[in-house]
């Protein structure tokens, strides 16, 4: 599967090199056209996995870049615009930084999530059009369609929560002289549609391809988007929340609130669960074992390899990630965001306690002991382990500044290798660095079984509060962490319930491209948004160590923020496409 789309990849990137107004056109080096492509079986096949080449570009975590197409100079992904993580400094001020200045608008900010969702829309529905002249078996045929159509869905999802209703073209390819009337269908006519698409694609197909069919959409995956998409639907932002004026608030969200949706949101999330065919990878030896090892222990040829795995996106062996992420020392640093203190704070101890908590044994002058083990498997900080040299025996790297049993601060230390004092160390695998030639499992997840049961306790507890079976999906999570005792204490209020499931899905789900889009529809970036981030100093002598927390940047949110705007270009061209408020 993995050559398949790489061969695909390269071979659907020069196909689809023209403009998409200029399908295939016949040019002085091809005889190519629409119909030639789709009448052979390789052709087809080549331009259908050409449609998963962006299914992970939203959530990529080197996103934004500086428009060089050979060798772009990388600013992070979207934790770069939360207050999850401070963007990599380069000369282009990048959507990201704009998001975290309180400076984006219409005419500067990336146009990637328009552009990129409604190019592959169109690939869908050329597709689509053309499946019955294709060479394929009928089975075959009524798999590919299904596959089509989630991920026709998938890139209306991508859109939908970055920019609420927005125009669906149905089954529609148009041509370069068409006149296309871009007006915003509402909110509940996207959601719908999405659901509708979901349900239609997972009808036909298994629920969980493995093996050799790893990395085929599956029904799981068709039921898990319906579930991600129902709990926004649900969510505060999107219900009669009053944010935006006529005549965009239908567009925008729900004009009126129903809690019934998270009724819907919940049933959605139990249907994944009620399948049986995803777990949590559960290894506490040492504790936290099974979250390290559900990113980067992988076994193609298993019938239960992913199996916390929804949906990911296939890639062979590589080091990217380590690339963006890893220290400089380790060939790391080339454009990944930098961990805030702030995010490391909001990890407890091993024992489930907050650091606040006075009896949770929390050391301020040995801050990272006895914690979460979630925070070592995503964070790394001074004297964490890593390899030595391209491979070999796990060290301690150096992120502080002064003098430590003889060694000096050097590239890797805070103000130098990192503004913050912090890597991230999420999906990396332990044994391999960037500046080596050994690589590893490249492939990224875009929904994950962990995320399924935080979305059904999250909906389940807004809508009938703290039941048993949320304590029972939020513990479950808890004790996959490696926390000792992982339960819950008994009693709890919705509200309560509420700030601990938000609290494990900034854990949890860190780095993944959600916390951005959290804050924004739980109505709370205002306050996440609108404070200065942190970062860590650690100050080393032979005898002493001390730890300064210290400023990183001022972050600033404005209302308009809530939604990304139109790219200017679009509204520009098309006066019925109405911009989103306040900007």
């Amino acid at each position: 599967m993995r050559r398949v789309i790489l061969l695909a990849v390269f071979i659907g990137g020069i196909m689809l090199a023209c403009q998409d107004a200029a399908f295939l056109d016949d040019t002085q080096t091809t005889n190519l056209n629409e119909g030639t492509v789709f009448a052979d079986s390789t052709y087809a096949t080549q331009f259908f996995f050409g449609i998963f080449e962006d299914i992970g570009f939203d959530s990529d975590p080197g996103r934004f870049s500086d428009g060089n197409a050979f060798s772009p100079a990388r600013s992070g992904g979207l934790d770069g615009g939360s207050d999850e993580a401070e963007p990599r400094a380069i000369p282009t001020i990048t959507t990201n930084v704009q998001f975290a200045t309180g400076t984006v608008n219409s005419v500067i900010v990336s146009k990637d999530a328009w552009d990129v969702c409604y190019r592959n829309i169109r690939r869908t529905n050329q597709f689509l059009k053309h499946i019955d002249i294709t060479p394929f078996q009928p089975a075959l045929k009524t798999q590919l369609v299904s596959e089509t159509r989630f991920l026709r869905a998938w890139y209306y999802a991508i859109l939908l929560k970055h920019y609420g209703g927005i125009p669906l073209i149905g089954d529609t390819i148009y041509s370069p002289n068409d006149k296309i009337l871009a007006v915003r269908n509402t909110y509940q006519e996207c959601v719908d549609y999405i659901v509708s698409e979901c349900d239609i694609a997972a009808a036909n197909l298994i629920t969980r391809p493995v093996a050799r069919d790893h990395g085929r959409i599956g029904a799981g995956a068709c039921k898990a988007l319906k579930a991600r998409v129902l709990l926004y639907a649900a969510s505060p932002l999107f219900n009669g929340s009053g944010f935006a004026p006529e005549p965009l608030t239908s567009i925008v969200g729900y004009p009126t609130a129903d809690p019934n949706r998270w009724k819907l949101a919940a049933e959605a999330a139990q249907a994944v669960i009620s399948l049986n065919a995803y777990r949590l990878h559960v290894n506490n030896s040492p504790p936290g074992e099974g979250f390290y090892e559900e990113f980067v222990a992988k076994d193609f040829q298993s019938s239960n390899a992913y199996s916390g795995t929804i949906l990911e996106r296939v890639a062979t062996d590589g080091n990217y990630e380590e690339r963006l992420w890893q220290p400089p020392s380790r060939g790391g640093g080339q454009g990944g965001a930098y961990p805030y203190h702030d995010l490391v704070n909001a990890f407890g101890m091993a024992n489930g306690k907050a650091i606040t908590d006075p009896n949770s044994g929390y050391d301020s002058q040995n801050p990272y002991a006895n914690r979460d083990p979630r925070l070592n498997n995503s964070i790394n900080h001074d004297q964490s382990l890593m390899p030595a040299v391209l491979q070999g025996p796990r060290v301690p790297i150096d992120i502080f500044l002064g003098n430590y049993q003889g060694r000096q601060a050097g590239q890797d230390a805070v103000r130098a290798g990192t503004p913050t004092g912090y890597y991230v160390n999420k999906m990396l695998l332990r044994v391999i660095v960037a500046n080596g030639f050994i690589t590893g499992p490249a492939s990224r997840p875009l929904m994950r079984y962990a995320e399924v049961l935080l979305n059904y306790a999250e909906a389940k507890n807004e809508f009938d509060g703290p039941t048993q079976e949320v304590y029972d999906a939020v513990e479950a999570i808890r004790e996959r962490a490696g926390l000792s005792p992982f339960t819950l204490a008994a009693g709890l209020s919705k509200d309560a319930m509420r700030e601990i499931i938000r609290n494990e899905r900034r854990l949890e789900l860190a780095f993944e491209g959600h916390r951005f889009f959290d804050v924004r529809r739980w109505m709370i970036a205002d306050q996440t948004e609108n404070q200065t981030m942190t970062g860590m100093e650690v100050v080393r002598t032979d005898s002493t160590a001390s730890y300064n927390v210290f400023n990183v940047r001022k972050h600033n949110f404005r209302d308009a923020m809530y939604f990304w705007p139109i790219p200017y270009a679009e509204t520009a061209k098309s006066p019925e496409l109405l911009q989103n408020p306040y900007y």
